[in-house]
């Protein structure tokens, strides 16, 4: 390989963190061809964990590298959310010595790669894709190992598990969650409720607030967050409360 060539893989090599994945439409974009990257190939420069994705030798791959990639080369939205952001802030409830699964969020266009979907990261890879809250809003960089990550930040990762109830995520849990999270900035929790188009997500988030006391909960403006109409009931033979129209499980209502 010529002089020239190494000069540029060494480039490629050092142009982002150690441990990262390469995404083949970035590196196409700074001017690597399919043939070129074919080349650094067979002179063992580096090498493809699936289609579109590849390492430089010597490095090997973890969640935490393709995740940067895709925020970084791809540009997207896709994100840590839910109680593995709580998790990462020291927020959630019951902290898990051992990461076994990870919750992604992304919007409602975007997809994981095959590649990512495929390659064993270790743990399980939970993925939801949706626009119910934008895209960019209460989001913050947490640094994992090499790579700082956009996560969601506890006031929107609590909104994401409201999101999954109650099918994917316990709501007792979710209130355990919320009676932690005794300093939040209310102008935040205010741009996101304001901004939330889920009906359910607010009005178990501001039922859940006021339940667990918090000081922040009386500077939110009820009037500018469009709580909808009607009733809604997320399980049977639960307990009506009647300020935010929802049916809660009576275990949730009951707790102390």
């Amino acid at each position: 390989m010529s002089l020239e060539k190494e000069q540029k893989i060494n480039h490629l090599l050092n142009a982002q963190p150690s441990g990262v994945v390469y995404l083949s439409s970035w590196l196409t974009e700074n001017g690597f061809s399919t043939q070129l990257l074919n080349r650094y190939k067979n002179s063992n420069w580096i090498y493809s964990i699936g289609t579109g994705a590849w390492m430089r030798v010597g490095d090997s791959p973890t969640y935490q590298g393709a995740l940067f990639a895709l925020q970084r080369q791809a540009d997207l939205n896709i994100h840590l959310g839910g109680k593995t952001a709580l998790s990462l802030l020291g927020k959630a409830h019951y902290l898990e010595l051992a990461t076994k699964q990870i919750t992604l969020f992304g919007g409602s266009n975007e997809r994981l790669p095959a590649w990512f979907l495929k390659y064993d990261w270790g743990v399980t890879v939970n993925y939801f894709s949706s626009s119910f809250l934008p895209p960019k809003m209460g989001l913050r960089s947490l640094e994992q190992g090499a790579f700082n990550l956009l996560v969601s930040t506890p006031a929107r990762a609590l909104m994401e598990c409201l999101y999954l109830t109650p099918q994917k995520q316990e709501l007792v849990e979710c209130y355990e969650i919320m009676e932690g999270l005794n300093n939040l900035r209310p102008k935040q929790v205010q741009e996101l409720l304001m901004a939330c188009t889920s009906i359910k997500v607010k009005r178990l988030f501001l039922y859940m607030a006021e339940k667990a006391g918090h000081d922040w909960f009386k500077y939110i403006d009820f009037e500018n967050i469009d709580l909808g109409k009607g009733k809604r009931s997320l399980v049977k033979d639960g307990v009506y409360i009647s300020k935010y129209r929802t049916t809660v499980p009576k275990a949730l209502e009951n707790y102390e």
